[in-house]
């Protein structure tokens, strides 16, 4: 059977996963035909459970148990937050400190949207570490860290200091990056094909404790293609 993604590692309790963009990790409400991971793993596996999410157009490491029991104990280290997580993000503009944290409480924008914003008045308490990785002319490489999980923490947490994602249609303001945004005296075709056209998030590591052996893991998952290739051109052309 053909699988849509790397297995990054799996035994007789967990699989893990090297998440595609643009595929979601569980089925969506209005659309359930649409293609997802756990469908996906379901119809492969007799039990699969879902641990913690990615948004669509993020990629990188996501773990699924495939039993009851390593469920529930991976459950709880993602509610004590005794799971690392590294995300590499591509932002807007450059950053000027090499490393701080972000702490604002983050909160739904309004009740029927699924935006969310800094609500310092209503908002739950979010924190988010980072560090920089690579300086460009109008982008940052940055590591992030967050310590609570929050939909859309790093996105909305970037937005707030004034460095959203490069490409992020909901919190910035693009939705693709060409070669012709990066290299000067570029000569722009009619049909020139972006580099990339998702946002620049991607899930780089984990840390945890296995659920049943409880052996410390450390998991790494490598840029997809576009990820890859557009940090390759900005090295080349973007200083």
């Amino acid at each position: 059977m053909f699988l849509p993604f790397e297995i990054l590692f799996e035994d007789d309790y967990i699989i893990i996963l090297n998440k595609p963009p643009k595929m979601l990790v569980i089925q969506d409400r209005f659309n359930k035909l649409e293609p997802n991971l756990q469908d996906i793993l379901k119809d492969k596996y007799p039990e699969i459970f879902t641990i913690h999410r990615l948004d669509k157009d993020t990629s990188g490491v996501i773990i699924f148990a495939k039993r009851a029991d390593s469920h529930k104990e991976l459950s709880i280290q993602f509610e004590k937050h005794k799971v690392q997580k590294i995300y590499s993000a591509l932002l807007q503009g450059t950053l000027s400190q090499e490393k701080g944290t972000i702490e604002a409480p983050i909160g739904k924008k309004n009740s029927h949207e699924n935006v969310m914003v800094v609500d310092k008045k209503n908002g739950k308490y979010s924190i988010t570490y980072f560090e920089l990785v690579k300086k460009f002319k109008n982008y940052t490489l940055v590591n992030a860290f967050p310590k609570t999980g929050r939909t859309h923490q790093i996105r909305v947490h970037f937005k707030s200091i004034g460095h959203p994602l490069a490409i992020d249609k909901l919190y910035g303001t693009k939705e693709k990056i060409f070669l012709s945004d990066i290299k000067t005296k570029f000569i722009k075709g009619k049909e020139e094909k972006a580099l990339m056209e998702r946002l620049t998030l991607h899930s780089a590591s984990i840390e945890f404790t296995h659920p049943n052996t409880f052996e410390k893991m450390k998991i790494e998952a490598p840029y997809h293609k576009d990820f890859r290739t557009l940090i390759k051109n900005l090295e080349k052309y973007g200083y």
